[in-house]
């Protein structure tokens, strides 16, 4: 069957050496500080041509492109606005040339600057950074962990861990009428208090009786430590380094790292096996995929920002759908409706470039258990 819609989705190297090396084994050997500064100076590279991209509504297939931006995190941090634009830029006119009719704008390249409205300017197809969709996911996903670790969200706290962000904001408020207390942590405290106004202010607009709904208690903090309040994390904030350690986990929590690059050590998984931690924004893609190019998944699956470019080109909405630094709810709402009757799936857990057998999580539930029953009384502390 021939292909009838056609996409374009950018990527590039978020950890230097292993993801060089994907491509061109021989580079990914040069030290990281060399791979971070010549990776300025490198074209856009052609990655593979996507294939068997089907839909399970109507039976369309698309086709698509990888391409990759070759700067790294810390060097699209670096340079000037103008010279990360040209990059991005770039490599959209490559896309055009193959023929894309629409651009995603995977991980930090959706992030610099103005979130993607400068590189769509200068380019003749639509452009998103696929923002809504893995919003949706994200929140699908933390939800779930939270139910298989034995969490109720309506009785559970919540913590959004960049909360003032694009991202971050939209993943609060589509969090906040679904747990029982909803902290908002970031750097800026006048930032996340606006963040919580705007969501009491929809919380009372959304609750027409003395429900559930009226519990919800939105609290702003700039202080890291009081993560470890929540029984459910999100954290989706664009720092290059990881920021969540074990310290900063309560027993039993479920942790959705909706960021690249991660949010959580490494040193969690290794330190704190009474915990979950779990990738946000993962999906199964429907049809017979072939991605042509190894970015670290299994067969089949793609990240949620991916996939949102793919609805879009299955839809034949070739539009700006996610652009910028604000988030709309309906286009979260109608682009996870839109995935879902296309047949695009929130994949089983993953965590840390591994899944996570059913299994593994009944242990984890266990241990968390054991961690609760053996604390004495006395020693739980009142939320402030």
């Amino acid at each position: 069957m021939e292909a009838e819609g056609s996409f374009a989705f950018m990527i590039h190297p978020i950890e230097p050496r292993k993801d060089v090396a994907r491509k061109f084994p021989l580079l990914g050997k040069l030290p990281v500080g060399v791979i971070n500064y010549f990776s300025a100076f490198f074209p856009p590279v052609y990655l593979s041509h996507v294939t068997g991209v089907r839909s399970v509504a109507t039976g369309k297939e698309i086709q698509g492109w990888l391409i990759a931006c070759p700067m790294t995190p810390q060097r699209l941090l670096q340079v000037s606005l103008p010279l990360a634009y040209r990059k991005l830029v770039q490599a959209g006119r490559m896309a055009e040339r193959l023929g894309a009719r629409i651009l995603g704008l995977g991980a930090f390249t959706g992030v610099v600057g103005d979130a993607g409205v400068s590189v769509a300017r200068q380019l003749s197809i639509p452009v998103t950074t696929g923002n809504s969709y893995t919003v949706a996911v994200a929140v699908d996903a933390a939800l779930e962990g939270a139910r298989r670790m034995d969490l109720d969200p309506a009785r559970s706290t919540a913590a959004v861990v960049g909360a003032y962000g694009s991202t971050g904001q939209a993943c609060a408020r589509l969090l906040a009428g679904r747990v029982a207390r909803l902290l908002l942590v970031g750097r800026e405290r006048g930032h996340l208090e606006e963040v919580r106004r705007q969501i009491e202010a929809e919380l009372e607009n959304a609750s027409t009786s003395t429900s559930d709904i009226r519990l919800n208690q939105v609290v702003a903090s700039d202080r890291l430590e009081d993560v470890c309040q929540a029984d459910i994390v999100l954290t989706v904030t664009s720092a290059v380094e990881p920021i969540i350690a074990p310290e900063h986990l309560k027993s039993g929590a479920v942790i959705c790292d909706v960021a690249r690059p991660r949010n959580v050590s490494r040193c969690v998984a290794q330190r704190r096996n009474d915990v979950l931690v779990i990738e946000g924004g993962v999906v199964d893609v429907p049809g017979r995929v072939d991605f042509g190019f190894n970015f670290g998944f299994p067969p089949g699956q793609a990240y949620a920002c991916m996939a949102e470019t793919m609805v879009l080109a299955m839809e034949g909405r070739y539009e700006s759908y996610s652009l910028g630094r604000e988030l709309s709810l309906d286009r979260v709402a109608e682009i996870s409706e839109l995935a879902a009757r296309h047949g695009f799936r929130l994949s089983g857990f993953r965590s840390f470039e591994r899944m996570v057998s059913e299994q593994e999580i009944a242990e984890i539930r266990r241990r968390a258990h054991q961690v609760e029953y053996a604390r004495p009384a006395a020693g739980v502390s009142a939320s402030p």
